[in-house]
């Protein structure tokens, strides 16, 4: 081991490793117990010590709670050991597809004199980590390697799954930094095979690992008031030995990292400065990419089939807009880590899929509601169709209120969806005048708005300033879409080929937002209805920005913020700022739009 510190570390992970392993040691022991004082009455009898009535009633009842605690104790062993340890959702890279990045893997591990990574597989994050997977479960039997005879009639030979840990990389860091900078990024992660091959650091982990895999057996709905009660036995049992060792095994991986850090030293060290820089940018602009880009993509339907490369046009336009990022542009003509991949489209497509599913929950397969979108029609197949979804979801609402349609008798469809049927009935009437339209409230779906805090009962508790109208609008939108959401059926979400990875009953796993407000679906609504009257009316046209999602385009320009003129009208039921921007770009309010 390089340095004091890595020593150190080495020796704190095994010396907590051994304490884990005592907590087992433990457990076994009070499991052998009742059968060790089984055998001392046993052998008192025999000898002719232990006689008498009183001493056979003890040896029956200590007999019989001696089968009682081994069947037990050999019932959760068995579960433990059997039980399927959590697995981080991937995508996983074979060699033949990448065989420069594991060539280039391999290497750093020989330079760091450490094993080398079994796998390697891809995540939808901006992390890598060493995950261990030599679980029968999740491990299949090694066959012959390519590079031995195969004699021909021969069945494959099956070989024990290798020790050695998958090395887990973050796709955007692919498709983001260049070689040299994941190779220094790696240096850590790959150093952390050492520790992971020393027998009584692997034999603590495989015992966390089971006891917190028995956990989540205990804890599966679905069974019989008996069943249940076993398990929840068992789940106790299970808690019990990971409070235990928790707080070891907490210290054990802290002295792993010390020791795997200390050992990467040696090896990129300069440039891994540099290449943490890159990992805050990727970090960035990924979550950018996902709430901006494809959050609105995955809630119409289409999932895009290459956000990685999403990802480096986004960090490449945040390059060149932000002056922090000046240097980073320079660095874009050296050879980026994609290049590593045979393949690196499909790569991306099979993780921008597996993205959809973790943050969004969408089927594991395409289909015709689920279609994957390439970026060229991003505009018209994403942006266009949402605007016009949510206009013709406004409009049905604006009916379901009883609310007048404008009528143009110089328009050729009088009385169709038009911008400014919604600015008249949200403008605020002048004091002393009777509203339009009275506030019914029979048309709204009264049971889907039961306790929403957007709802007229709960306008009170709203902190946010809105009109009685854009309430009552707002909370007419949040019933319709709770409404189209609940007739989404459940079998949407398909089970995949790799969906006992992670269990996924309860997709999404890592929502990205959290449900949108009356107030912000009804502005949004309000601006989707006024990109369609601009592409419809002024010749506009729907267009993408990486780092801000979808954009109106007005005259290939990106036009300018209309939050706070439609803020204006919700809140004060003023529709002065928004018809005035309305005038200066051309855009007619009074005509009609086309709706999906």
């Amino acid at each position: 081991m390089t340095g004091t510190g890595g020593e150190l570390g080495a020796r704190a992970a095994r010396s907590r490793a051994l304490a884990v392993l005592r907590v087992r040691s433990r457990a076994l022991a009070v499991a052998l117990l009742p059968a060790a004082a089984e055998v001392i009455l046993l052998t008192g009898a025999a000898t002719g010590q232990f006689t008498g009535q009183g001493w056979d009633t003890a040896r029956w009842v200590v007999g019989v709670l001696a089968v009682l605690v081994l069947l037990a104790a050999a019932g959760i062993a068995l579960v433990v050991a059997r039980a399927r340890p959590a697995a981080s959702p991937t995508v996983p890279v074979p060699e033949r597809s990448a065989p420069d990045l594991y060539r280039m893997v391999r290497d750093l591990a020989d330079r760091l004199e450490v094993p080398a990574p079994s796998a390697i597989a891809l995540t939808p994050d901006c992390d890598s980590w060493l995950e261990d997977r030599t679980h029968p479960a999740h491990a299949p039997p090694v066959t012959r390697a390519h590079d031995e005879p195969v004699v021909p009639g021969a069945r494959p030979e099956r070989r024990p799954a290798v020790p050695a840990p998958v090395l887990v990389i973050g796709s955007p860091f692919l498709w983001w930094m260049r070689v040299a900078e994941l190779r220094a990024v790696l240096a850590p992660v790959v150093a952390g095979t050492g520790p992971s091959a020393q027998p009584d650091i692997a034999a603590a982990r495989r015992f966390v690992r089971g006891l917190d895999a028995a956990v989540a057996v205990a804890d599966a709905p679905g069974r019989g008031p008996l069943t249940r009660g076993v398990y929840a036995a068992l789940g106790r049992v299970a808690r019990l030995l990971l409070q235990g060792c928790r707080e070891h095994a907490a210290l054990m991986e802290r002295g792993v990292a010390t020791a795997a850090a200390e050992r990467a030293q040696a090896v990129d060290y300069g440039p891994r400065i540099a290449a943490q820089e890159q990992v805050g940018l990727a970090y960035a602009g990924w979550d950018r990419l996902l709430t901006k880009v494809a959050l609105p993509a995955w809630r119409m339907g289409r999932w895009p089939s290459r956000l990685d490369v999403g990802v480096a046009a986004a960090l490449t336009e945040l390059s060149r807009r932000d002056r922090l990022a000046d240097g980073f542009a320079a660095r874009l003509g050296e050879r980026p880590a994609c290049d590593l991949l045979e393949e690196p489209g499909a790569v991306d497509e099979a993780v921008s899929l597996l993205t959809a599913r973790l943050f969004h929950g969408g089927p594991a397969e395409s289909g015709p509601s689920w279609a994957p979108v390439d970026w060229q029609a991003y505009p018209e197949e994403v942006v266009d169709r949402t605007w016009r979804a949510e206009a013709a979801r406004l409009h049905r609402v604006l009916d379901s209120l009883g609310v007048s349609p404008s009528l143009d008798p110089a328009t050729p469809d009088p009385g169709g969806p038009t911008l400014a049927r919604v600015l008249d009935h949200l403008t605020e009437p002048a004091a002393g005048s009777a509203p339009t339209v009275p506030a019914p409230t029979a048309p709204l779906d009264n049971a889907a708005n039961a306790g929403s805090p957007d709802s007229p009962d709960s306008a009170d508790a709203d902190p946010d300033p809105a009109t009685e109208r854009s309430a009552l609008l707002a909370a007419g939108l949040s019933a319709a879409l709770a409404r189209e959401e609940s007739a989404v059926p459940q079998g949407a979400r398909a089970q995949g080929p790799d969906s006992a990875l992670w269990e996924d009953g309860d997709l999404p796993l890592f929502p990205l937002q959290p449900p949108r407000t009356g107030r912000e679906l009804l502005a949004a609504h309000i601006t989707a209805m006024i990109c369609c009257a601009a592409v419809d009316t002024a010749g506009a046209a729907p267009g993408l920005d990486w780092l801000d999602g979808p954009t109106l385009l007005l005259d290939g320009e990106r036009a300018a913020d209309l939050t706070p003129k439609v803020l204006s009208l919700i809140e004060e039921g003023d529709p002065g700022p928004l018809r005035a921007w309305l005038a200066e770009s051309g855009i007619r309010p009074e005509k009609p739009v086309r709706l999906v």
